[in-house]
């Protein structure tokens, strides 16, 4: 889905070695390949292994991470129902220990920069960066190379700041210099605590996340986001090449609901999304509600697979706010690259 204003759609770098000054002054490597936040193309060298899933025929060749500590064994097939694996993955986010204190210090700094008017960009980040996964090519995915991909046409929403190429990696940049004081952190972490702090503090779910992935030191293949202008059909094919089902999109779309495209406030996370498209504000000859939403918002509420699962969470916040943290947690494990021992 092809839009400056998307979050799912078309919806890291190394870290900061030299931040001039007093102020965060800095290029991105999409810009300039050997600025000081580029000068370690690959942040992370310790060896990685892809793990492929397989639970109940949903998530297939996505990586999931045993903690940070843990090595993975390629190919390793799970056959767990999804809730299961959505448990394991929750337990392990907020296991005892380094780890924990570590996932807490993120979450601290994250907190201290990333208001309910910024939430909605920087989890757009997410879906931008995880979007590129393609499942039956293992490529792409929550890897942090959205940092070198900022110039293309999908990802121009991001860039809303004169102070440096992206408002909301700028945001981040001022929590990962404070971690890094203390401990390493790759932008595809900082990126996937980020957008589940994002909807937490604007009142959605609250979403743990796993540590421990390495950062991609190039980008991704181009032309593997969802476009916009995508009918149900094709979304629905685009989402089942990335492992996801139709349940999955309807719920990821849900995200729509935080920003400026008319789905309640802006800075809500609720299922007003999911309501709004039920009315169908569009067909109004009321002026501006025909910009509420995007021509692939439109397309999901005149399918029927689709629609069943609008209705349920327009009926059930709680059903919504479940089946997004679900979601939420497969999408920024499928396609990363993990620390081992």
């Amino acid at each position: 889905m092809t839009s400056s204003s998307a979050t799912l759609s078309s919806s890291s770098f190394s870290s900061t070695s030299a931040l001039s000054s007093s102020k965060f002054r800095f290029k991105f490597p999409s810009f300039s390949r050997t600025s000081s936040l580029s000068s370690r193309a690959q942040p992370f060298t310790a060896s990685s292994s892809t793990t492929t899933h397989n639970i109940s025929g949903e998530i297939r060749h996505c990586s999931l991470s045993r903690r940070r500590g843990l090595a993975f064994t390629a190919t390793l097939p799970f056959l767990l129902p999804l809730h299961e694996f959505v448990d394991s993955v929750a337990a392990k986010a907020v296991e005892s220990g380094s780890g924990q204190s570590e996932y807490l210090r993120i979450k601290e700094e994250i907190i201290k920069v990333v208001t309910k008017g910024k939430a909605a960009g920087v989890l757009r980040l997410v879906f931008h960066d995880a979007g590129t996964y393609e499942m039956d090519e293992n490529s792409g995915g929550m890897n942090g190379s959205i940092v070198y991909e900022l110039e293309r046409p999908e990802n121009v929403g991001l860039k809303k700041s004169l102070k440096a190429p992206s408002m909301y990696l700028y945001v981040l940049e001022k929590a990962k210099k404070e971690i890094e004081a203390i401990q390493s952190v790759s932008w595809a972490d900082m990126i996937a605590v980020g957008g589940a702090e994002a909807v937490s503090i604007c009142g959605g779910p609250k979403i743990p996340v796993t540590l421990g992935r390495l950062d991609s030191g190039e980008s991704d293949p181009e032309g593997k986001m969802p476009e916009e202008s995508l009918d149900a059909s094709g979304l629905k094919q685009c989402f089942r090449r990335k492992g996801f089902s139709t349940q999955e999109l309807v719920a990821l779309s849900g995200a729509h609901t935080l920003g400026s495209k008319g789905f309640g406030s802006p800075v809500a996370f609720d299922n007003s999304y999911f309501k709004i498209l039920l009315e169908k504000p569009w067909n109004s000859s009321a002026g501006m509600t025909s910009m509420i939403g995007l021509p692939s918002d439109r397309a999901i509420v005149e399918d029927d697979e689709c629609l069943r699962w609008i209705t349920k969470y327009a009926d059930d916040q709680n059903m919504f706010f479940e089946d997004f943290k679900n979601a939420y947690m497969k999408l920024v494990n499928c396609g990363a690259k993990w620390k081992s021992m």
